[in-house]
């Protein structure tokens, strides 16, 4: 059955609150003419901020207003892809004609500025650092035409800020793309990411740009190519570190991570540490500054981000004892993002499972459970963690563990 769509919800809302076209706009402040094309399916996305006005004047939630075709994917429901990836895939692979240019897909509107692009990433950001991939995924569509029309339309001064921001919104949408384990779509969006950077000279936001990719690559097994990619674009943008700013060393130190996490998991753990302790390096230096486009992008490069991959080396490298240890030693650093810190949680929860400690173990997957379930569901390392308690516990499953099961999506 075919999801509704946000402008069947808007539609079937507004009408029950017995509000028209003309009195939503007045409450909410967004334009007859946006709510009619929503309604109408000349456009099948909205920004977080219009929904959320609409959403505001309607008495609702926002949810309310997304529906369950983004919600469905999220959860990995069955049959849920095609429904809830739609808008995305049509963004990001639009139909060409003969003449080889796309179709005209993205809607309607005043010509984007850089400051409205700018606040339009930076809330899509924020949204996704919450875990709310349903929301994320939702306004990615129209978060990446307002990104492309941005670069077609500002002048020279802006275009270096046009194709910077062009990289942060495909990026973002590789990145929810990667959470939500759709590989070939995220690969076209980190495509794109990549040659709005390339375009912008901007060596910086290169960084930014590759390191998603070398994400990407780990998460699909391709070790010796995310090693390859990461440790030769580092090379490429090293820093004086008595001189670098901060948004050199995050950059540049990102990659690193990313080298090693790729080097550990194709068995040079030598290696794997040399990388860590240059980046410690780099980190030592960068200290609590924050990358100043931190609300902007993923790169949460800092001492504990240090700390965590040397964790999570640590499991890995088969030395869950060692892990608990260093995890003991963490000292947590204003950059780390949420996602981050869930994983180094999983890591933790692993090393317990092997040392036999599986109340420990359990607690901490609750404690994800209760404020990141959407991220959990998410995770394969997650499935393989519980399969591994249940597995190995001389007793039945509890009723919490059979939760967490169904939750990560295995069987108990």
């Amino acid at each position: 059955m075919e999801q509704p769509t946000i402008g069947q919800n808007l539609k079937r809302i507004r009408k029950a609150s017995g509000m028209s076209q003309e009195a939503l706009r007045d409450a909410s402040g967004v334009s007859v003419s946006t709510i009619r094309d929503l309604e109408q399916r000349r456009r099948d996305s909205a920004s977080l901020a219009t929904l959320s006005a609409l959403a505001a004047a309607l008495h609702t939630s926002t949810g309310a207003l997304l529906g369950d075709a983004a919600g469905a994917v999220d959860r990995r429901e069955p049959d849920a892809e095609p429904v809830g990836l739609i808008g995305v895939r049509r963004a990001l692979t639009p139909v060409r004609g003969l003449d080889g240019q796309p179709l005209d897909l993205d809607p309607a509107g005043p010509a984007p500025t850089v400051a409205g692009v700018t606040a339009a990433v930076r809330a899509a950001n924020a949204v996704y650092h919450r875990n709310d991939f349903a929301a994320t995924l939702a306004a990615v569509p129209g978060l990446l035409a307002q990104a492309r029309a941005l670069v077609d339309v500002v002048d020279a001064d802006e275009q270096l800020a046009a194709h910077v921001l062009a990289s942060r919104a495909y990026s973002l949408a590789g990145r929810l793309l990667i959470q939500l384990r759709q590989v070939d779509l995220a690969h076209v969006a980190l495509d794109g990411a990549l040659r709005y950077a390339r375009d912008s000279g901007d060596r910086v936001a290169g960084t930014e740009a590759v390191a998603p990719m070398c994400w990407l690559l780990l998460r699909v097994g391709r070790f010796a190519d995310a090693k390859t990619l990461a440790l030769r674009t580092a090379d490429q943008v090293e820093p004086r570190l008595s001189t670098a700013t901060p948004a050199e060393l995050a950059g540049w130190g990102q990659l690193l991570l990313k080298a090693a996490a790729a080097a550990v998991r194709d068995a040079r753990r030598d290696e794997a540490s040399e990388i860590l302790d240059l980046a410690a390096a780099g980190a030592l230096r960068l200290g609590n500054q924050r990358h100043p486009h931190a609300d902007l992008i993923g790169n949460d490069f800092s001492p504990e981000g240090v700390h965590l991959m040397r964790v999570e080396s640590a499991v890995i490298a088969g030395q869950p004892g060692r892990a608990l240890t260093l995890a003991e030693e963490v000292t947590r650093f204003p950059q780390v993002t949420p996602s981050s810190r869930q994983r180094h949680r999983l890591d933790v929860a692993w090393s317990y499972v092997q040392t036999g400690q599986h109340s420990a173990a359990t607690g901490v997957l609750l404690e994800l459970r209760d404020t990141a379930a959407p991220w959990l569901r998410q995770q394969p390392y997650a499935r393989d963690i519980v399969t591994e308690l249940i597995d190995t516990r001389r007793r039945a499953a509890s009723a919490e563990q059979a939760e967490l099961m169904s939750l990560v999506g295995g069987v108990a």
